[in-house]
């Protein structure tokens, strides 16, 4: 295989990966270039965490920043005439499915010589950027929207991050992280795309979890679609490898009140398209404007997958009743379990198929908020 690179997706032009860089030349997002994918045979059987994969990285990374990230159970539920299987990514050494993103991002760029980051962040991405930051030694900023969950920044806190609230709505971090940029490297969970690497171990270890198959269906929460698009590459070179037969059918779940990938993709384009905005419970996926919305869409195509949208109460409904099982969620992972039924009465989902829901974090993220809400 020829040495990978950043990738313009745009334009197709390339740069170096020895470099520190987190966009293109004229500031638009970049990805890496695909891999190959790997066999069961290149599994590291030895590693209880998602550096089993780590065959599957585009880089050798010599000395892995890691708090055994992934590895996350997979556990089959009733959910009215369906059996999901739930992959519980809460399990993540700081709560949250992002850990996977973070630990090979931040590994990589500390190999190259990066010690100090910034982040933007409405919780789960920071909380993980500064837990990683901190095993690995680094200094992390976070900024984050002023109305953020207590908990969320506490726990950034508590890692030793230095955190800045900023005022106004999720965009104005990323803003303001861009605009100081220029002083710390500005390790973006949406936008270096080395995180992207990471959550592609999420398709991986599904597979392997399924004693190396691809499920039919996988239903996802988003918003920046890290976790989707991480699935999307993953199954991508597994199927280019040969090991799977076929992509699974990849549904991005949104709340209706915040759902730009829904909008453009029920309406046949990958460009925005204009939708109401207001507040809604899942406060990780309240993302307007997407980064990469076009990836996205393309993913969703590709997979033969679609998106739904839910109501607040749907949320809430499907937020109550995992924790009814014994799942703790936070709301933002209960859209995926809340689309569950949506796609199984509009048929686009049948029981008879293997599905995978991805709870994406904790309730004790949110724990006021979920315990209000299940009552």
């Amino acid at each position: 295989m020829p040495a990978a690179n950043y990738i313009d997706p745009r334009n197709g032009r390339l740069y170096p990966l020895d470099q520190p860089r987190w966009c293109s030349d004229e500031r638009t997002p970049l990805l890496v270039t695909p891999g190959a994918g790997i066999s069961r045979a290149d599994i590291d059987g030895r590693t209880r965490s998602l550096w089993r994969y780590r065959a599957a990285l585009p880089v050798a990374i010599e000395r892995p920043i890691t708090l055994g990230e992934g590895c996350t159970p997979l556990v089959q539920q009733d959910w009215g005439d369906l059996r999901p299987l739930f992959k519980l990514e809460w399990f993540n050494p700081t709560g949250s499915f992002k850990d996977r993103g973070s630990a090979v991002m931040l590994s990589f760029l500390r190999q190259i010589g990066v010690d100090a980051i910034l982040e933007d962040s409405s919780g789960n991405g920071g909380s993980s950027m500064a837990g990683l930051g901190a095993a690995g030694g680094m200094r992390v900023k976070i900024l984050a929207p002023a109305s953020t969950s207590p908990a969320k920044i506490a726990q950034v806190r508590a890692y030793g991050a230095t955190v800045q609230l900023v005022e106004g709505p999720r965009e104005e971090s990323e803003a303001e992280a861009i605009r100081q940029s220029s002083q710390t490297f500005y390790a973006s969970h949406n936008w270096q795309p080395f995180f992207l690497e990471g959550t592609k171990s999420l398709a991986y270890e599904i597979w392997e979890d399924l004693g190396f198959r691809a499920p039919d269906n996988v239903i996802v929460p988003v918003g920046a679609g890290s976790s989707l698009l991480g699935c999307a590459f993953g199954f991508r070179e597994l199927l280019k490898a040969g090991q799977i037969a076929k992509l699974p059918r990849l549904f991005a779940a949104q709340p209706q009140n915040c759902s730009p990938i829904d909008a453009s993709f029920k309406a046949g384009v990958d460009t925005p398209v204009a939708r109401e905005v207001t507040k809604t419970i899942a406060e990780g996926t309240a993302i307007k404007n997407p980064l990469r919305l076009r990836e996205i869409i393309a993913a969703l195509r590709e997979s033969g997958g679609g998106t739904i949208a839910l109501t607040e109460d749907e949320i809430v409904a499907a937020l109550r009743r995992l924790a009814r099982q014994g799942l703790f969620a936070e709301p933002t992972s209960a859209s995926a379990a809340a689309a569950l039924e949506k796609l199984a009465a509009s048929g686009a989902i049948k029981a008879s198929e293997t599905t995978v829901a991805v709870l994406t974090g904790t309730g004790l993220k949110a724990a006021t908020t979920v315990a209000d809400l299940v009552q």
